[in-house]
C-alpha cells in the first residue's frame, strides 16, 4: 500500500510542498482546507501600513501568507525601508521575507533547532530588547492569536496588528472532490499533513472522519486540535520541510 499525503496548506503554500514531496518519491496530493483571500479593505490597510513603515521599529508576519498579502498590496513604488527589521515565527516565512527582498540579516527568527516553529519560541530573541514606547507592526490574517502582542505591550511596545487578509472555505476542483471521497473512504491509505488548527475545525463541520483517520500535525497544538475533532491517529512533527520528510519515512 503507497501512503498518499494529502497537503491541507491553501493554495499558495501548497505548491512548494506537493513538488517537495513528490520529488522525494511519495504521492502527495494537494487538498487545500482553507481559501486566503483579500477585499479592498484589507488592502487598504495594507497600503496604509506601508506609508508608516519607516516609524516602525520591526514589522511582524504571522506566516507566508502575511508576507505574500502584505508585499501584493503595496502602494507603487513602494520599498521596504533599509535597515527596517522583520520577525517570522519560522523558516518558511523567513525565506518568503528574503523572496520580497528583505535582508537575512534583518530577520529576527527562532533558532534552527527550536523544537517548534512559533510565537513562543520567537519571543526569547525579541525579549532582550528594550521595547518601552517603540512602535511595532503585526501583519496577520483575520483573528489570530494575541500571545506576542501581549508580550510586547506588557513591554511597553506600542503594537498595532495589520489584518491582511481573510481565511475562507476552500473552492475545490472535482479531483479535490473526488481525492477527499477517497480519503474518507479509505483511511488507512491517506495521511492528512495538518498545518493549521481552523483548517481542521472547518473540515470536521463538514464531513464525519471515519474511524482510522491519520494525520501528521506540525504543532503540538494543531495535533491536540486533531485528536479532539476526531482524527484516530495523529503524529507530530516540526513545520520544516525536513522534519516532516522524517516523520513520514520513521512511518514507513
Amino acid at each position: 500500500m503507497t501512503l498518499q499525503v494529502l497537503v491541507t496548506r491553501p493554495v499558495e503554500q501548497a505548491g512548494e510542498w506537493f513538488d517537495a514531496l513528490r520529488a522525494r518519491g511519495l504521492a502527495a496530493h494537494s487538498l487545500p482546507l482553507l481559501r486566503i483571500s483579500s477585499g479592498t479593505d484589507t488592502d487598504a490597510a495594507v497600503a496604509q501600513a506601508w506609508r508608516g513603515l519607516a516609524q516602525r521599529a520591526i514589522v511582524m508576519f504571522v506566516s507566508p501568507n502575511a508576507v505574500h498579502r502584505f508585499f501584493a498590496a503595496a502602494p507603487a513604488g513602494s520599498s521596504w525601508p533599509p535597515g527596517l527589521r522583520a520577525a517570522a515565527p519560522g523558516p518558511g516565512t523567513a525565506r518568503a521575507l528574503q523572496a520580497r527582498g528583505v535582508a537575512a540579516e534583518h530577520i529576527v527568527q527562532p533558532p534552527d533547532d527550536a523544537p517548534t516553529f512559533d510565537s513562543e519560541h520567537l519571543w526569547p530573541a525579541l525579549s532582550l530588547e528594550p521595547w518601552a514606547g517603540r512602535s511595532v507592526l503585526i501583519v496577520r490574517g483575520d483573528g489570530g492569536r494575541d500571545w506576542l502582542a501581549e508580550r510586547w505591550v506588557a513591554a511597553g511596545a506600542q503594537v498595532q496588528a495589520l489584518e491582511a487578509y481573510r481565511r475562507g472555505a476552500p473552492c475545490w476542483s472535482a479531483e479535490e472532490v473526488s481525492r477527499l471521497a477517497a480519503a474518507l473512504q479509505r483511511p488507512r491509505e491517506h495521511l492528512w499533513l495538518l498545518s493549521s488548527s481552523q483548517a481542521i475545525t472547518w473540515l470536521t463541520a463538514r464531513v464525519a472522519l471515519p474511524p482510522g483517520a491519520r494525520a501528521l500535525a506540525t504543532h503540538p497544538t494543531i495535533a491536540r486540535t486533531a485528536r479532539e475533532q476526531g482524527f484516530s491517529e495523529v503524529h507530530v512533527t516540526g513545520a520544516g520541510l525536513q522534519s516532516v520528510l522524517s516523520c513520514l519515512k520513521s512511518m514507513g
